[in-house]
């Protein structure tokens, strides 16, 4: 029996490109959409003071099947494990806080490609944490590199701290706006990656034409982007209908008919249709894809 990989934040950041990572998100969504990946949703195991979550996932066609495990404390540390289906060996364990947001960035980088016009270069992003770091780093590495980048936070200093980053690691050219309004003016992607219970932005300053993302709390009573938007966009794609389904009459998009992104991808299901379409993405988190981008870092690392 040969050991399984033991692979962490180094590996992730060293040897995970975005390119790769973003063609397996793509692969597992196509293989979503094809009923090749198996993505019940997420299951939640109280345990008193904490609770455990669980996303798993088996991709048929290429042999592989396994788990991701976080919990809800702490500070964001995540386990994915990968089996081969076939043997039944343990092939890879990836632990650590940077596997999950770039996978949840990889898939919204596919999204952008799927939903944003063409000719789309100018990006907005608000919010300044992991979750939006890993939005602008999967965008670098393919063919949606933004040519323009805006970015604001609640804190200036931590917002100039990841424009400066961004200029640095990923070549981009960012700015710091000095308000939520200014950030998205005029831009082509919007990109709202917060922890905000209240809309940050409001439905008329999105102008026609825009695709945005939303990653953030998408409750009926927590939602960081307005309801109006939804009813602004001429289409609302997620990654798994499955994992909105759980939300009830409480996700803030329910009523809106919700089209899967893999659906797009394949040309199941209508995407933007025209320039002057609102596109949205609502990402939940496809469960699989955690599969997918390990198996890609396991080959990366040989």
């Amino acid at each position: 029996m040969t050991a399984p990989l033991l692979l962490g934040d180094a590996e992730v950041r060293d040897r995970l490109d975005p390119a790769g990572a973003v063609t397996a998100v793509r692969h597992a969504l196509l293989e979503h959409h094809a009923g090749r990946l198996a993505a019940p949703p997420r299951l939640h195991a109280p345990l008193g003071s904490a609770e455990l979550v669980f996303t798993v996932g088996e991709l048929a066609g290429d042999g592989l099947h396994g788990f991701r495990a976080y919990g809800t404390k702490g500070h964001g540390a995540q386990l994915v494990a990968v089996w081969d289906s076939a043997s039944g060996e343990l092939v890879a364990v990836v632990h650590g806080r940077e596997l999950g947001p770039r996978r949840t960035g990889a898939i919204g980088a596919v999204a952008v490609g799927a939903l944003a016009r063409p000719d789309a270069s100018r990006l907005a992003l608000i919010g300044t944490g992991p979750q939006a770091w890993t939005q602008l780093w999967a965008l670098s590495g393919g063919p949606h590199r933004p040519a323009e980048v805006t970015v604001f936070g609640r804190r200036t200093e931590r917002a100039q701290r990841f424009a400066d980053r961004a200029r640095a690691e990923l070549g981009l050219a960012v700015r710091v706006a000095g308000s939520a309004r200014e950030a998205v003016r005029d831009r082509e992607v919007v990109i709202v990656a917060t922890n905000s219970a209240t809309p940050v932005l409001e439905a008329d300053w999105i102008a026609p034409g825009t695709h945005l993302s939303t990653l953030g709390p998408k409750t009926t009573t927590r939602h960081e982007i307005p309801p109006e938007l939804a009813r602004r966009a001429t289409v609302v794609v997620t990654d798994s209908l499955a994992q909105c389904g759980r939300y009830g009459t409480d996700h803030l998009l329910g009523p809106a008919p919700m089209a899967e992104l893999g659906s797009v991808l394949a040309g199941a299901a209508a995407g933007r249709t025209g320039d002057e379409d609102i596109t949205l993405f609502s990402s939940v988190g496809l469960a699989g894809t955690e599969v997918a981008v390990a198996a890609a870092l396991m080959r990366a690392c040989g």
